[in-house]
């Protein structure tokens, strides 16, 4: 082989040993490029699941909340139904209780009343108390008492100089209460102030 055939190729060798060198620089910086890109897709979705796993655990508090919040209040108005559960029933013998009220006080000045009956009325009266009680019906104490147009109902007003003005002097009708509301309102008379006469004013 000529030296010049020899100088060719020992050139060629070299410039297919520098495209060698080349393409392997090339390739890792591809490879690098694409472990880059990778780790940053791979953070990319850890920041989001990180996100997601926030705001899934923001949502399970709130739901907790609400439903520790329904819980109290169910249970809050299940209390109110059972302690008013029976207010219509007690309220209509209420109306019972006023007439074995009555017919025990007007025999008391009845001589002719058997006390036999009298004493059966009281026991019937006494009886229906104890169940009143028992759900925690109260009679309203209205007598001598300020009027509270809340609790009573005025029927009439009488003039009076042994009480103060807005007085209740007289109960028509027991007031009374189950729990904290008002189930029926005492029927009264109130009192107000003696008119003067006319040579009183003077």
């Amino acid at each position: 082989m000529s030296d010049e055939k020899k100088k060719i190729a020992i050139e060629t060798e070299k410039v297919d040993s520098v495209e060698k060198e080349s393409k392997k620089i090339g390739s890792t910086k591809k490879h690098k490029k694409k472990y880059h890109d990778l780790i940053k897709e791979m953070e990319s979705k850890l920041k989001a699941a990180k996100e997601e796993s926030i705001e899934n655990y923001d949502r399970f508090l709130r739901i907790s909340a609400e439903f520790e919040n329904y819980k109290k209040r169910s249970a809050r108005e299940m209390g109110e139904f059972r302690k008013f559960a029976n207010e219509s029933l007690i309220k209509d013998m209420l109306s019972v209780v006023d007439n074995l009220e009555r017919a025990v006080d007007s025999s008391s000045t009845d001589n002719k009343a058997s006390s036999a009956l009298v004493e059966g009325v009281n026991m019937t009266l006494k009886e229906i108390l104890k169940i009143f009680e028992k759900f925690n019906v109260t009679p309203l104490e209205s007598l001598k008492k300020p009027f509270d147009p809340n609790f009573h109902q005025a029927v009439i007003s009488e003039e009076s100089d042994d009480y103060d003005e807005n007085t209740v002097i007289n109960e028509f009708q027991k007031g009374y209460m189950i729990h904290e509301r008002l189930l029926r309102p005492a029927m009264v008379v109130v009192s107000r102030p003696k008119a003067r006469a006319d040579n009183e004013k003077k």
